[in-house]
């Protein structure tokens, strides 16, 4: 909105510098930062009068997570209001992009939101049904695909490797929808402890908010041998954003959390990471630089199947996060170790940029 107006009156005096996207990026941070802990207090005292018992905890979970009762949840509607009002106030208004970014953070916030509520309502770990989340999620990210395929092409780019691009075709749109849905899920599945999920998405953003604008550069992009991608330089408005927001709200969520995100906040936050990197055309490095998130989710998926081949579990208790809980470790210690693990996949993920 500020970029429009600064544009319409010719970028007078200090106008001039909503010109520069590193100008707009910090000041996205800013704005999502103070706003979220401006409305923190009041934020989690509406949650805590309307919701009641809060959060439902799993009866077969780990003893430790009974304490957490009562805790509100929905969490997730702090970082989205933060962010959202960030981005609209910092973004140009004409990037497709970002646009596409917002109709599935909003997407599956919505659909993460309508989770939670059921499970509060009805005070049940159940919330809507698999099949219904997962259609509404496709649907929304195919719509994200067509928008962006229009502008970026269907090519998927490998990293090591300086070969041609694999021209997917039609088979993009489904690969595309898979990789933000997919993502949100794990990211969905990842949010199982206090401050789990929110510092490595804020990190995952940190890196995606070099590679956008290293993509959306037509001179660094030939440098490093990646996909050059005209506008998605917009994108570190939306992640400069994403960062603040999740800041703000690590402040409230950080053990012992005052605050659950829910599946409002892990749902929107892992499709738009999702969203980001096929932009970018860096699906593969998403896996890298995700690669918490990739084990979490899979260590569902390993214990799911061989429990209902063999009767038996692999872990003590997935998603993997539990089972460290189960083996004794203090939640904390599981949390700052898997941030470093998060970090460390980070650092190597941008590493992939000159790797080629």
């Amino acid at each position: 909105m500020l970029y429009w107006l600064a544009q319409q009156l010719d970028f007078p005096g200090v106008l001039n510098l909503v010109r520069y996207l590193s100008f707009r990026a910090g000041a996205a941070i800013v704005t999502a930062l103070v706003l979220g802990l401006l409305i923190g207090p009041r934020f989690i005292g509406w949650l805590r009068v309307r919701q009641g018992k809060g959060q439902p905890i799993r009866s077969d979970g780990p003893e430790s997570h009974f304490a957490k009762r009562g805790t509100p949840t929905m969490g997730g509607l702090m970082i989205l209001t933060s962010l959202v009002v960030s981005v609209l106030l910092w973004m140009d208004l004409g990037s497709i992009y970002v646009w596409a970014c917002l109709c599935v953070t909003l997407g599956f916030g919505a659909i993460g939101f309508l989770d939670d509520y059921d499970k509060v309502t009805k005070a049940s770990t159940a919330g809507l049904s698999g099949r219904a989340r997962l259609l509404c999620e496709f649907l929304i990210a195919g719509v994200a695909a067509m928008l962006i395929v229009q502008h970026n092409g269907t090519a998927l780019y490998v990293p090591f490797w300086n070969g041609p691009a694999i021209d997917l075709g039609y088979f993009y749109y489904v690969f595309a929808a898979f990789v933000i849905v997919s993502f949100g899920n794990a990211v969905n599945l990842t949010d199982g402890l206090d401050g789990l999920a929110t510092m490595p998405v804020v990190i995952a953003c940190m890196a995606f908010t070099a590679i956008a604008y290293l993509a959306g550069r037509a001179d660094f992009a030939a440098y490093l041998g990646i996909p050059h991608v005209p506008l998605a330089g917009d994108l570190v408005i939306l992640t400069g954003a994403m960062i603040g927001a999740g800041l703000a709200f690590l402040w409230y969520n950080a053990p012992p959390a005052a605050v659950f995100m829910g599946d409002t906040g892990s749902l929107a936050l892992g499709g738009t990471l999702g969203v980001i990197a096929v932009v970018c055309h860096h699906e593969i490095v998403l896996g890298i630089i995700g690669g918490l998130f990739v084990v979490e989710a899979v260590s569902v998926i390993i214990q799911v199947f061989f429990y209902k081949r063999t009767g038996k579990r692999v872990f003590r208790m997935a998603p993997i996060h539990h089972h460290f809980e189960q083996l004794g470790w203090p939640e904390t210690t599981v949390v700052v170790r898997f941030w470093i693990i998060a970090f460390a996949l980070a650092l190597a993920g941008l590493a992939t940029l000159k790797l080629r």
